[in-house]
C-alpha cells in the first residue's frame, strides 16, 4: 500500500478562538510501523484518537509510565515523547494554547507541565463525551463541530489568565521566539525576575525557554516544508539562530536528534500539518 496522508483543518467556534488556534483532522496510512517523536511546541498536546489508541512508549518525564490514550492532554514540555504506531494514525488534534488551560480545565497550564493524562481523567464525563461524539461523527466537519460543542460547554469564561501574562505569551509567539525577557518585562512594568516567576507559575516554563521552544518549532516546520536546496544554515539565519551549530544544538537538546536525522526518520504528523503562524 502506498503511504497516504489526509489533513483537514478548521477554526474553532468564536467562544474558543482566544485559546484554540485550530482543529487538525488527520489520517495517515500505509507507512511502516515506527516510533514518532512528540516534540516541544507552543501548543499543549490535545489529541482525540479515531483509529488506534495513542501509545506513548516513553513519556517526556521518565518518572511517568508508558500509557495508551483514547484522548490525550499534555502540558507544555522541553523534551521529546516517543509514540509507537502501526503505520496507521487517525484523529483530531486540538491546537490548544496554554492560555486555555484555566478556562477549559480549571487549572494553570503549569499544573500539566511535562505530564500526559487521559482527558476523561482530567475533566470527568465530558472527556468521555468528546471521545464518543468524535468517534461517531462520520465527517471531518461533524467531528470539529463535536469538539466545539463539548469544549464550549466546558469553557468557563470567568477563568482566564491575567492580561499581563496573556500579552506576554502572545508576544513571545508573535515574535517567533525572537524577543528577549527584558523588553517583555519593561513593557508590562515588572522586573525580569517577577515576570519569570509569574510566567513559570502559570505556564510551567519561563519566558526565555518559551521563546526558545517557539523558535525551535518555527525552524522545525520550516525544515519540513522547505525545498532541499535551502540549507540548514539559511533556515538557522531566518529563524534567529546565531549559526547552524546553534540550530543543531537546539535540535539535539529539544528533539534528541539532529535536524537531518529528524527529517530522515519522521513521517508526517499532526504537529507538522500547518504552517507557522507568527
Amino acid at each position: 500500500m502506498e503511504p497516504t496522508t489526509e489533513v483537514v483543518m478548521a477554526r474553532p467556534a468564536p467562544a474558543l478562538a482566544a485559546f484554540v488556534d485550530r482543529y487538525v483532522g488527520y489520517r495517515m496510512s500505509g507507512f511502516a510501523a515506527a516510533v514518532h517523536r512528540g516534540l516541544p511546541s507552543r501548543h499543549m498536546t490535545f489529541i482525540v484518537a479515531l483509529g488506534p489508541t495513542i501509545d506513548v512508549v516513553e513519556q517526556t518525564d521518565p518518572r511517568q509510565s508508558p500509557q495508551s490514550y483514547r484522548c490525550v492532554v499534555s502540558g507544555l514540555q522541553a523534551s521529546t515523547a516517543l509514540i509507537a504506531h502501526s503505520g496507521y494514525q487517525e484523529g483530531v488534534g486540538v491546537q490548544l494554547t496554554p492560555l486555555g488551560s484555566r478556562t477549559l480545565f480549571g487549572m494553570p497550564a503549569a499544573a500539566l507541565w511535562d505530564t500526559s493524562v487521559e482527558f476523561a481523567d482530567l475533566v470527568g464525563p465530558a472527556g468521555m463525551e468528546l471521545c464518543e461524539r468524535v468517534q461517531h461523527a462520520p465527517t471531518w466537519p461533524e467531528r470539529f463541530a463535536a469538539c466545539d460543542r463539548v469544549l464550549s460547554a466546558l469553557a468557563d469564561q470567568d477563568r482566564v489568565v491575567g492580561p499581563e501574562l496573556t500579552w506576554a505569551w502572545r508576544t513571545v509567539v508573535r515574535s517567533g521566539g525572537a524577543i528577549a525577557v527584558g523588553p517583555l518585562a519593561e513593557e508590562i512594568g515588572w522586573s525580569r525576575q517577577h515576570l519569570t516567576r509569574r510566567f513559570t507559575r502559570e505556564f510551567g516554563l519561563g519566558p526565555k525557554l518559551a521563546a526558545r521552544i517557539t523558535r525551535f518549532e518555527r525552524a522545525r516546520r520550516m525544515l519540513a516544508r522547505t525545498p532541499s536546496f535551502v540549507t540548514l544554515a539559511q533556515v538557522a539565519a531566518t529563524c534567529g539562530y546565531y549559526d547552524q551549530a546553534h540550530l543543531d544544538r537546539d535540535f539535539a537538546e529539544l528533539a534528541g536528534v539532529s535536524p537531518t536525522t529528524w527529517l530522515a526518520e519522521e513521517i508526517p504528523s499532526v504537529q507538522d500539518s500547518d504552517e507557522f503562524a507568527g
